[in-house]
């Protein structure tokens, strides 16, 4: 689950989770800063040379030397423009380089960790942060550190040059410095304040509109389009006015940090006036300390705007340290077992389980049955019985609160998730089809496969035929989640992306929900003969799909109530003869009698 950020942590600690990905690059990072020192340097050249000028004054006798300061002058700014494009050049790429790389271990984290995850976090949210929150990062590395930097070497020199200029002036301008600083460190808290609010609000608008546009033609057909709108503007909305209270408050801090600064400049330059009529200092250095002034003024002003900008990246860069610092609930022992030689025996050993998010409610309660290497069993049952959660804690996407759990004689937490997953081959109710090919949608399945395996797996699922009337065959983009194919399409290729797969454990929920009868008899014949080598668990609600099943399991409210084969269970009856004859003779119960198993045998044996 989300790991919970420390909200007092500071700024300092906050960012400072960002140094390691600045390490493999010390080469730019070097030139970067030598780049900004060079500029710095010569910024603060610019008025020892301009003071010569004017203590010279402009006379024919020294022309000579004016002529020197002034191509001297010249010569500064070339330096510092060459200086300048290469910091921007260093600074901008290691910027882009460091954010490339915050993004891929932002989604390599998140792409790992358990569904358990995705209860606390949406989807959308996540994709925000890994972009817009990374963005924000973007403009930290690649300008406010580089500008911070520069400005900081400008204000400490130029504050040096001061002092060497004019001593009494630089003690009146330093005693304004206390009367700035403290304005923005009480604001530069509200302005992180709002820009952590922001982000979240900008969160909150991505994953409403991912979840919208993703089941666009949902929402369509339920005339739902008004209501997505009305929603969608609402977060917006919210949005927006929590960004307005960022931009608020980070302009009334500008406006006090710059009347305050420039008003104490002011100041001191009227009092270095009086003291060149009083011969006190020459127009020279009082010009030298005018541009000096200036230039630590303009420091301060951008380290100030600095500091609000490090403040809005803080509080981005905090809400991708909630990524980043999240442990998955999942995951491999230090020493992992391995694997024995795949048989595809699996065991539950009185399995309870209640998912995070209902923790009262049991989806399985004390459910035990053991599966013989090459043994097909299905899974029967009333919606919310329990049937998909065994396939999930199979796949170990949780981990059951009470019993264990074996695949190959091996516990499953004593194991590598990904070891086991390897040895299932699952085909959802629901397929996930990917903005590819239909050849790259097969090879899903097993990626070092050739197209000429997936054009093998494809022929076995029965999905060769549509496949090849399509208009690039197995090279046509099928369009953003499938959209350019229907239903029984998609799960066709999902069950050749199985059949690929050629795992030890089949899993099949609902596999053939989605076909006409043609095609589903077309497939079924494909999984007899694929289900001869191999365990295979089927989820169905469509009994005549099971009924040559080695043996049913009936789960009801998470436990097991019946278990044999299908003639055993109809003659037993029970839930199971009530399921078959609802199905079978379309007749329903009355005051709980059912109808003669015979007659449910016979029709199941003519629906078969």
């Amino acid at each position: 689950m989300v790991a919970t950020t420390d909200r007092k942590k500071g700024k300092p600690a906050l960012l400072k989770r960002l140094l390691p990905f600045f390490m493999p690059y010390k080469a730019q990072v070097f030139a970067a800063s030598l780049a900004l020192t060079s500029a710095a340097f010569f910024t603060l050249l610019m008025p020892v040379a301009l003071r010569r000028v004017i203590d010279l004054g402009f006379d024919e006798e020294k022309a000579e030397y004016i002529d020197r300061y002034f191509l001297a002058m010249i010569g500064v700014a070339g330096a510092l423009a060459i200086a300048t494009s290469l910091r921007y050049y260093f600074v901008t790429k290691l910027g882009e380089r460091i954010v490339t790389d915050i993004r891929r271990e932002t989604y390599d984290h998140a792409i790992g960790m358990s569904p358990r995850f995705f209860e606390t976090i949406r989807t959308g949210e996540t994709l925000s942060r890994i972009n817009t929150d990374t963005t924000l990062v973007q403009t930290l590395v690649a300008s406010t550190v580089s500008i911070g930097l520069r400005n900081v070497l400008l204000l400490v020199g130029g504050v040096v040059m001061l002092l060497m200029t004019s001593a009494k002036l630089t003690g009146l301008v330093l005693l304004i410095v206390p009367v700035i600083v403290i304005p923005i460190i009480l604001m530069g808290r509200r302005v992180r304040g709002f820009s952590k609010l922001a982000q979240d609000k900008i969160a909150e608008t991505s994953a409403i509109a991912g979840e919208t546009l993703s089941s666009v033609r949902d929402v369509q057909s339920f005339t739902q389009e008004t209501g997505a709108r009305a929603r969608f503007g609402a977060a917006a909305e919210g949005a927006f006015a929590a960004s307005h209270q960022r931009i608020a408050a980070r302009s009334r801090l500008t406006a006090i940090v710059i009347f305050l600064l420039f008003t104490g400049i002011v100041s001191v330059m009227w009092i270095g006036a009086s003291d060149v009529i009083n011969n006190r200092m020459t127009a020279g250095e009082l010009g030298q300390f005018i541009l000096y002034a200036v230039i630590v003024a303009g420091a301060f002003a951008a380290l100030s705007e600095m500091w609000t900008q490090l403040q809005q990246a803080a509080g981005a860069t905090e809400r991708l340290v909630e990524i980043l610092d999240s442990e998955t609930d999942i995951k491999a022992p230090p020493n992992p077992l391995a694997l024995p030689e795949p048989r595809g025996e699996i065991s539950f050993r009185d399995v309870s389980f209640s998912f995070p998010s209902r923790p009262d409610e049991k989806a399985l309660d004390g459910v035990t049955f053991d599966i013989k290497p090459g043994e097909t069993v299905a899974l029967v049952g009333p919606s919310g019985a329990g049937k998909t959660t065994v396939f999930n804690l199979l796949q170990r996407f949780y981990d059951p609160t009470a019993g264990s759990i074996r695949l190959d004689g091996v516990a499953l937490p004593d194991a590598d998730p990904k070891a086991i997953r390897s040895r299932l081959s699952v085909v959802p109710q629901e397929p996930a089809i990917f903005a590819a090919s239909v050849a790259d949608n097969i090879l899903f399945g097993r990626s070092e496969a050739s197209e000429a395996d997936a054009m093998r797996a494809a022929e076995a699922a029965a999905a060769s035929g549509f496949i090849e009337a399509l208009p690039d065959g197995y090279a046509t983009e099928v369009g953003e989640r499938g959209v350019m194919l229907s239903g029984g399409q998609k799960q066709r290729i999902a069950i050749a992306r199985a059949i690929l797969r050629d795992a030890p454990v089949l899993l099949l929920d609902e596999a053939t929900s989605a076909l006409d009868a043609e095609s589903e008899r077309a497939v079924q014949v494909a999984f007899e003969a694929l289900a001869k080598d191999r365990t295979t668990i089927v989820i169905a609600h469509r009994l005549a799909t099971v009924k040559k099943a080695d043996r049913i399991i009936v789960l009801e409210n998470g436990k097991i109530v019946a278990e044999g084969t299908h003639d055993a269970l109809v003659a037993e009856g029970g839930l199971y003869a009530r399921l078959a004859r609802l199905q079978f003779t379309g007749l329903r119960a009355v005051d709980g009698e059912l109808t003669d198993p015979s007659v449910i045998s016979e029709s199941t044996n003519q629906i078969a």
